[in-house]
């Protein structure tokens, strides 16, 4: 990315825009790299939010209905759970990063 780039300046012929648009084309990979792995670590964040609030919300009604010694152990067990259930997808997430940027043209 920085030699493309710096081969962009080379040209002495060029105009600021052209040499502008050429430094643009070159990192263009760089950024859809970033774009494809953040997408794929904001979906894993969401999935895992969802799951803890799910856990909040069972303890919360589990509150209401007077159970307050057994919640705690509730809450943690469940938590648990989805740490251990995303940390098994884990493995995928990596693969689709992977196959994501495998597929960026160089």
């Amino acid at each position: 990315m920085f030699r493309c780039s710096a081969r962009c300046c080379e040209d002495g012929a060029a105009s600021m825009q052209e040499v502008q648009r050429c430094i643009e084309r070159c990192h263009a990979p760089l950024a859809q790299a970033q774009a494809i792995v953040t997408a794929e670590l904001e979906r894993f964040q969401d999935r895992l939010n969802r799951c803890t609030l799910r856990c909040n919300d069972e303890a919360r009604d589990a509150l209401e209905a007077g159970a307050q010694a057994r919640v705690r152990g509730q809450l943690d067990t469940c938590l648990a759970t989805c740490g251990d259930e995303h940390l098994r997808l884990v493995p995928s997430m990596a693969r689709k990063m992977q196959d994501g940027l495998a597929a960026i043209p160089q």
